[in-house]
């Protein structure tokens, strides 16, 4: 029997190793399965120095190697993702060794971390690491999703669907995203060109205004001589004063959201934003129950797949409640019944999750309320933006307006001084 060396991560994290005797790597691999030990890499006992080698990062020993550029560089979103698995899936489909389909998938790729990823997986999984074991060593690359899909379809020997499933669940997310970056990106893009146009009038404009004012001897109303009065804060030294506190505000809001307590305070109050608020509620509905349908179908433990889901819920609180309700799944609370504790989704989903789990089909169910959703959001986007276009013009013109008004109201008081 010949011996390995396996690197796996202890329970705070860090890396060990442990050295098991097996006729193979598979037979390896299974004998630390019933360990309850998931090894991040598998290497023969004669090879000295893998062990405990990172495999994102290689520096030569005594110099200091570290390119610049991998600083900077971009990891694939989801439509480069989706696009990946649904490649993978078709070669895999199509009777391609998996070790081919990530060279080919490699060679294809223009991310540089993700072709340095794929090549690192390809070569992993041709020395007989398994390619859920492989993808799991680049996790800003392949997240928690992605990586709980592929070790359930090699589970089940369905690698093939277990691919078209995460191609198709990944879609659909970006789907949803865009549709959410769809509505806010136009009344964001408008407000902040209003914004400059008023930065622009009051700095530049109103000025030439009042000195002409000022030669003419006219008396400037109370509008106008506030807009004059913010134009000369504007120009003032103490407008950078005000820049410096703003940035600073916004810097602590940003490091107070970093903390788990901020964060769960500002996340409620999205929550409770009439409109955006129930748009964020639906969308991490339909996140959730599409998430969990194709995890559970896939073969993924529940444990898991609720794990996983509240990871992808885009908002702590309802992150917080799915995670909530593992814990009460796991001491035997139906799932239906741990989420309708934690009152944070919607009543119908969880009506629909009830009845799935009574007639067994509950991955059906919760894929059909997660079309459900997906179109609801869908139509609040339409409508949200059908009501934002024409209020933002109504802004725009309203912060014009306003200029130009307080640019004529003095002229009045000079044509009575010329009669």
């Amino acid at each position: 029997m010949a011996s390995f060396v396996a690197s796996y991560n202890g329970p705070a994290g860090q890396e060990r190793t442990l050295t098991i005797k097996a006729a193979d790597p598979t037979e390896a691999r299974k004998l630390l399965r019933r360990r309850g030990i998931r090894a991040t890499a598998l290497k023969p006992a004669g090879n000295k120095g893998d062990a405990g080698k990172d495999s994102q990062e290689q520096p030569k020993s005594g110099m200091l190697s570290v390119d610049l550029s991998r600083l900077f560089e971009k990891p694939p979103g989801v439509k480069e993702k989706a696009i990946f698995a649904s490649k993978l899936a078709a070669l895999v489909d199509a009777g391609v060794p998996i070790v081919r389909s990530l060279d080919l998938m490699a060679r294809q790729q223009k991310l540089p971390m993700f072709k340095r990823a794929l090549t690192k997986v390809s070569l992993d999984v041709n020395e007989g690491i398994a390619l859920g074991t492989a993808l799991r060593q680049w996790p800003k690359v392949f997240d928690q999703l992605s990586i709980a899909m592929v070790e359930a379809g090699e589970a089940g020997g369905v690698l093939d669907e277990a691919l078209k499933r995460l191609a198709k669940l990944l879609e659909d997310n970006a789907k949803l995203q865009n549709q959410i970056k769809g509505a806010l990106g136009y009344p964001v893009a408008v407000l902040v060109i209003a914004i400059l146009v008023f930065l622009g009038m009051t700095i530049f404009l109103i000025p030439t205004f009042a000195d002409i004012f000022e030669d003419l001897g006219a008396e400037l109303p109370a509008f106008t001589q506030l807009l004059v009065n913010l134009s000369a804060l504007l120009r003032s030294t103490t407008a950078l004063y005000l820049l410096g506190v703003i940035m600073l505000v916004v810097w602590l809001m940003g490091r107070f959201y970093s903390t788990a307590k901020g964060r769960r305070a500002i996340d409620r109050l999205i929550l409770k934003v009439p409109l955006f608020g129930e748009l964020i509620l639906m969308t991490a509905t339909a996140q959730f129950c599409r998430i969990f349908s194709s995890l559970s179908r896939a073969g993924v433990p529940i444990l898991m797949s609720m794990e996983i889901s509240s990871q992808t819920a885009g908002n702590s609180i309802i992150s917080d409640a799915i995670l909530d309700s593992r814990m009460l799944v796991q001491e035997g609370v139906l799932l239906s019944t741990a989420l309708i504790r934690q009152k944070v989704l919607p009543d119908m989903a969880l009506s629909m999750l009830s009845i799935g789990e009574e007639t067994g089909e509950m991955d059906k169910m919760l894929s059909k309320v997660a079309d459900f959703y997906e179109d609801e959001v869908g139509a609040m986007v339409k409508a949200l933006t059908s009501m934002l276009e024409p209020a933002m013009i109504v802004v725009v013109g309203g912060i014009v307006g306003s200029i130009l008004l307080a640019m004529y109201l003095p002229m009045f008081s000079v044509f009575d001084q010329i009669q």
